[in-house]
């Protein structure tokens, strides 16, 4: 008998506000590479934040506060800046906060059922 899969959650998609600020530098959708973006999925705490962003936003695009991490900023920076720089969200500048959310229809084009895949991980206690 074949195994049955469970169904991956709900990722929200909300709509773009009008009149954001331009997104800082990232790759073009046909620059995405998987290795990389795997690369940048491989941490623990990065996947915990694309999954969050998937499932659980509030709002188009979020601080790094709005996660909740107790994490040294500097740290939590430099994770934000390798998703982004792997192509796998979006960042903004806002004043002195920079906000992000997930390329969810780049990465669907290029690598179909991935996102599906970070919203069904079960992160470890």
């Amino acid at each position: 008998m074949p195994a049955t899969r469970a169904a991956a959650p709900a990722i929200k998609v909300l709509p773009e506000p009008a009149e954001l600020p331009a997104p800082l530098p990232e790759p073009g959708v046909g620059e995405l590479r998987l290795e990389t973006v795997l690369g940048a999925l491989s941490d623990p705490l990065r996947l915990t934040i694309v999954r969050k962003l998937l499932l659980e936003s509030e709002d188009f695009d979020h601080s790094c506060g709005w996660f909740g991490f107790d994490r040294p900023k500097s740290s939590l920076t430099h994770h934000f800046k390798a998703l982004r720089e792997a192509g796998v969200t979006r960042q903004r500048q806002y004043g002195l906060e920079r906000r992000s959310h997930v390329r969810i229809d780049d990465l669907d084009a290029r690598f179909p059922g991935l996102l599906d895949l970070v919203a069904a991980w079960t992160p470890q206690a």
